[in-house]
């Protein structure tokens, strides 16, 4: 009987923390897989640089000047529709 109490009584206020909190578990999957996609974008931006000895033609290459800031855009895009989104109602 004690433990039935108890047990309705911890469900009641882990309802109630749910009830107020800001986001849900959607959004905070999606605010983590924008995040992981905009490190990816700025991992392939990243790269050795051209030095006073030797000029390397990499540095404007299609990956680092046109892939790269695409990818970090579409996870900066995923990160604001993860803010947007509305949490199901229970």
């Amino acid at each position: 009987m004690v433990q039935e109490f108890k047990s309705s009584r911890v469900q009641e206020k882990i309802i109630n923390i749910k009830r107020y909190m800001t986001f849900g578990k959607l959004n905070y999957i999606l605010l983590i897989a924008g995040f992981l996609i905009v490190v990816i974008g700025f991992v392939l931006m990243a790269g050795s640089g051209t030095t006073e000895e030797a000029f390397n033609p990499e540095i404007f290459g299609t990956l680092r000047t046109g892939v790269a800031p695409m990818v970090s855009l579409f996870g900066f895009i995923v990160i604001i529709a993860a803010i947007l989104v509305r949490k199901k109602k229970q």
